[in-house]
């Protein structure tokens, strides 16, 4: 149980596929084939366990919000609180109550911040029996707006690694340990194809590798197999017509509700950062002031959602509705280099911005303030020269197999081939496209 509990806790993490696959080697051992083992042991043999290294230079979590603990240490001595325990102060909830809590010490409305509106004088403070100097009340209430405005940050900052999280391996990550842990085989697909869906991008016109490789055929054909599979489990992460047609369709409406609200609440997240980028939407190349790493995970997160719905959509036999309603999908960002890459060995611009354009904002359509259907999509596919449903525009797309391939050590998308070298050149600023600190003795 133990493994199993580790195993769960990857959801949350970004291990390497080999250091998953590792555990999961100890998981299933006894209960697998010949056949399966020598196909699991094509990545359980890379693992950091089993390597000569022994470490990776990449970062083994995802990043979180900063909490409000620095600030609440701040507050402590200057309100001088007793028994409060700064650490906690790394939720919503936590840093809103002690607000809350504290704010009526002064006598100081929450939400109140105007400098000069806001604050009380000394005749009204005098007058509600507060004998509190004007610096000592300023400090105090200076404090406490900038708690306010830390809880809005956190609060944003929250959601945009939650949609982080969402982007590479859709609601995994949400799973309770229970639901995760009731079919072994199950568990061990599902922490095998995060750990695929969660590998960073690679400096490449290529393409990505594709998440659902050869081990994760292995390890869902054994779930097929075993008549116990938890299917509703797979489904938060991996929607395929196959796996939504074990659901119920009371289990199919429950999905599609909690993906339509994850639309709702990153459509809010996409207008917001669009409202204030300036992005070159005739292109979509990246340029001075749009905030990327904001736009691309989110608008990656806006693609898997709506790829699930459309799942959904279609497992429910509601297609027709596409009809009335169709949001398309949201293009990520392109790096300017990427691009002349492309231009450079005879390639183009990608056809996808092409629809991307001629279609109305996708926010715009799902709040009800522009209209798009299915033939507006399919006529802006068929303009760019693409099959409107094998591209998933119209269709939920295809999950193809990929042969396995060993996790690249990567800076910043580059491959480097040690782990200590990719650590050398990440900490003197390589391939970062920003200054660079010159390798040197004195340096390292």
């Amino acid at each position: 149980m133990t493994i199993l509990v580790s195993l769960y806790e990857t959801l949350q993490q970004r291990k390497r596929p080999e250091d998953v696959a590792d555990m999961v080697m100890e998981l299933l051992q006894p209960h697998l084939t010949p056949q399966e083992l020598k196909v699991l042991d094509k990545a359980a043999a890379g693992s950091l366990k089993r390597g000569v290294h022994g470490y990776t230079s990449m970062a083994e979590m995802f990043m979180t919000a900063v909490g409000a603990e620095k600030q609440v240490k701040a507050a402590i001595p200057i309100f001088k609180l007793e028994d409060i325990d700064p650490a906690i102060y790394n939720s919503y909830a936590n840093i809103e109550a002690f607000i809350n809590q504290v704010s009526p010490l002064i006598q100081k409305a929450v939400g109140g911040n105007n400098f000069k509106a806001d604050r009380l004088n000394k005749a009204q403070r005098k007058e509600r029996g507060m004998d509190l100097s004007k610096r000592n009340y300023n400090k105090k209430w200076r404090l406490l707006k900038r708690l306010e405005e830390k809880l809005l940050t956190f609060a944003r900052e929250t959601r945009k690694h939650e949609f982080e999280r969402v982007a590479k391996h859709g609601l995994f990550h949400q799973l309770d340990l229970d639901t995760f842990a009731a079919d072994l085989d199950t568990a061990c697909f599902i922490a095998y194809y995060t750990s695929r869906c969660n590998m960073r991008s690679e400096f490449t016109i290529q393409g990505q590798q594709r998440a659902f490789d050869e081990i994760c055929e292995m390890l869902l054909n054994r779930c097929k197999r075993s008549g116990k599979a938890g299917w509703w489990a797979i489904a938060h992460g991996y929607a395929s017509q196959e796996v939504l047609a074990q659901l119920s369709d009371e289990q199919k409406g429950m999905l599609l509700g909690k993906w339509t609200l994850a639309l709702q609440d990153i459509a809010a997240m996409l207008e917001d950062v669009w409202s204030y980028s300036n992005i070159n939407r005739d292109t979509m190349v990246v340029k001075a002031g749009n905030d990327s790493s904001t736009w691309n995970n989110t608008a990656g997160a806006w693609n898997k959602a709506r790829d699930h719905w459309m799942h959904l959509i279609y497992a429910l036999g509601m297609e027709d509705m596409l009809d009335k309603l169709c949001f398309g999908k949201v293009l990520r960002l392109m790096a300017a280099d990427v691009v002349a890459w492309h231009y450079l060995t005879g390639g183009k611009l990608d056809p996808n911005t092409g629809v991307w354009n001629k279609l109305p904002l996708p926010w715009e359509v799902f709040n009800g303030r522009a209209a798009c259907n299915r033939q507006m999509v399919a006529t802006a596919c068929q303009d760019a020269g693409m099959d409107a449903e094998k591209s998933g525009w119209l269709a939920p797309r295809l999950h193809g197999v990929a042969a396995f391939r060993p996790t690249p050590q990567l800076v910043h998308g580059v491959t480097v081939s040690n782990p200590f070298l990719a650590t050398v050149l990440k900490k003197h600023g390589y391939f970062s496209g920003k200054q660079v600190t010159p390798l040197s003795p004195e340096n390292n």
